[in-house]
């Protein structure tokens, strides 16, 4: 197996900015992208990232996602633990972690919540949106209402540019830019 141990040596790059071209650079981490034993190489590399947690953990890709349900403090405290020892493991493996990409997302019915505290590597993780306006009490309402309002604003738009338009070519126009809002 003296190529697998060989297939990441060796390896240079350069930087093009413009029509500039940097000196070339020793990579001294990583596989080469576009390669097929790329991802192979990360998975096995990674995959006693695990051990020891007691929160659930999900790999994708580079991406790694720490949930676990806090029901008291004993929870919350076994997921900082858990966050402590996936910045030791990133250490001990020489793995570099940008605790600046990392983010936090809750979801209570809570009225009352006390603010999020968590860090990795000693650089708290902010709370982020999900993509979707859902309150942190669970409620749908503001996504529904701005859905329909984006969906008014499309459909009072294309009416007006369509006022002479057919009815294909409306219905086509509804079609591609009002219902995707709305489904």
């Amino acid at each position: 197996m003296v190529w697998i141990r060989e297939f990441p040596l060796g390896r240079t790059q350069r930087v093009r900015v413009g029509g500039q071209l940097s000196a070339e650079v020793r990579v001294t981490s990583g596989v080469p992208q576009g390669r097929a034993l790329g991802p192979l190489l990360f998975l096995a590399y990674v995959n006693d990232i695990w051990k020891n947690m007691e929160s659930t953990i999900r790999l994708f890709a580079d991406d790694c996602v720490i949930n676990r349900k806090i029901i008291n403090n004993a929870d919350m405290e076994k997921l900082h633990k858990d966050l402590d020892r996936l910045g030791e493991w990133a250490v001990e493996n020489e793995m570099k972690i940008n605790p600046s990409k990392s983010k936090a997302v809750r979801f209570t019915r809570a009225r009352v919540k006390d603010p999020i505290n968590y860090s990795l590597m000693c650089t708290l993780i902010p709370e982020a949106s999900i993509g979707i306006i859902l309150r942190s009490d669970l409620s749908w309402a503001a996504h529904v209402n701005y859905a329909v309002k984006k969906a008014w604003k499309a459909l009072h738009f294309t009416m007006r540019i369509l006022k002479k338009g057919n009815s294909n070519t409306k219905s086509l126009a509804y079609m591609s830019l009002v219902r995707p809002i709305l489904e």
